[in-house]
């Protein structure tokens, strides 16, 4: 409707400024002696409806996305709604979804991605910085209002909710096991539900404190029923993303995630939630520290290693957010993070989200070292030559082209494929434009080396 009503205001404009410049433009073919400002006038009006045009166009480019696909990126729209996305996050299988929308998806039940039918490990999600500033900097250049967030993150909170969650936080207080257990699964019941409830946490400053304490009072050998309901209500606030510092910087509960991460702490299902926390709150920069400095990678790497399947995922999503900051990607390899992932990426297990983080860890000299001891050039070779997925083929040439220029050792076996297969003469044509410069990087040093020992 608002829509509708700017297009009509637009159409008035135009019609009024079209008629005022059809007179001025009469005035000067006929005025033998021409005025100056009649013509500055005339070039003003011709400004404005050059604007409104404009406008007008970018309303429509905007407005009709679904029938122009090459109007806006692929990569900017959401799977679901085929729209621009206002809210661009990110599900536990690594792809980016309009939060709007996979909200709806995930409120009417369903529990598996929509576009690679995998059963979900959780369903916290996580805001896409990159792809967001992405698509803010593409409508700043193109004149496009930034669509509106249109996400209601729940109803208000009715005043019984509010009680019921205080009463169970306080029962969690209680001396009785039965009555913790009772309440930390009523407490992981609505914040599933309940988004609004979600929110109630970040309001409190009671709340977390209170949820994590029985943790904090109980020995060693926790009832585990008691303790993943605990650590699953903590994933579940921790989607609401007022909560993220609340939840981080409560005492104790980040050591707490990263405890009940340890093989040696609980079962594979607590682990796995456990996992996903930590991925969520590292959405923080100040999350993200505070979790490498606890010593919070060795677990979730011990944890990739193990191999079971939802808690790879968990595991592999949280090293990669916290690996972005610089000091995690130095502990990372130091924990051992280069073995366990060419390992998994050599048996073909989660080659996608794995190949992201070693492309991440090959910036570090000792990380390449590694990989060239393991034997990955060959392997990454092999993937790009098979593998059909673009984005796989970029983060391994991304890897080779720091090799390449770290050990000049691995060029035979560059050259050896080259000359074999063309593999990488095939990405220069096919790939994306990193994987390009990547692949064209690569062939323009081999190439040199080659020069330069036939002159010698």
């Amino acid at each position: 409707m608002a829509n509708s009503e700017g297009d009509g205001e637009i159409r008035l404009k135009a019609i009024e400024l079209k008629k005022e410049l059809q007179k001025l433009l009469e005035v000067i073919v006929e005025d033998e002696d021409l005025n100056l400002k009649t013509v500055d006038r005339t070039q003003q009006m011709l400004s404005v409806l050059k604007d409104l045009k404009l406008k007008k166009t970018a309303d429509l480019e905007l407005q009709c996305q679904d029938s122009i696909p090459v109007a806006v990126p692929e990569e900017f729209k959401c799977p679901l709604s085929k729209k621009l996305m206002s809210d661009p996050v990110i599900l536990c299988t690594g792809l980016t979804y309009d939060r709007a929308y996979i909200q709806n998806w995930l409120k009417s039940g369903k529990r598996m991605c929509p576009q690679t039918e995998q059963v979900l490990s959780h369903t916290a999600l996580v805001p896409n910085h990159l792809i967001r500033d992405m698509i803010t900097n593409w409508c700043e250049i193109r004149g496009i209002k930034l669509p509106e967030c249109n996400y209601n993150d729940g109803e208000a909170l009715s005043e019984a909710d509010t009680r019921e969650v205080h009463h169970h936080l306080s029962k969690l207080s209680s001396t009785l096991l039965s009555d913790q257990i009772e309440a930390a699964k009523r407490l992981r019941q609505l914040t599933k539900q309940i988004p609004s409830i979600r929110a109630l946490f970040a309001e409190s400053e009671k709340a977390v404190p209170q949820l994590v304490s029985v943790l904090s009072r109980v020995n060693t050998k926790i009832h585990q029923g008691l303790l993943e309901d605990v650590i699953t209500t903590i994933l579940n606030i921790s989607i609401h993303d007022n909560n993220k510092r609340r939840v981080a910087e409560t005492p104790n509960v980040i050591q707490i995630l990263i405890n009940a991460v340890r093989p040696e702490t609980a079962t594979v299902r607590i682990r796995t939630n456990a996992a996903a926390a930590l991925f969520t709150l590292s959405a923080l920069d100040s999350n993200k520290e505070m979790i490498g400095k606890l010593g919070g990678l060795k677990p979730l790497i011990t944890l990739l290693d193990e191999g079971h399947d939802l808690a790879m995922k968990d595991a592999a999503s949280a090293i990669f957010s916290l690996c972005i900051l610089h000091e995690n990607k130095v502990q990372a390899v130091k924990d051992g993070a280069v073995g366990v992932i060419v390992k998994k990426v050599k048996e073909g297990t989660h080659v996608n989200e794995l190949l992201a983080i070693l492309a991440m860890l090959s910036t570090n000299q000792k990380s390449v070292e590694m990989m060239i001891d393991m034997g990955a050039v060959p392997c990454l070779l092999r993937i790009i030559r098979e593998n059909p997925c673009p984005r796989n083929k970029e983060n391994c040439v991304a890897i080779l082209h720091t090799i390449c220029y770290s050990d000049s050792s691995t060029w035979r076996d560059m050259r050896e494929e080259e000359n074999r297969h063309c593999t990488l003469s095939q990405l220069v044509r096919d790939g994306t434009s990193r994987a390009k410069r990547k692949a064209n990087g690569i062939l323009d040093r081999m190439n040199r080396a080659v020069n330069i020992n036939h002159s010698a």
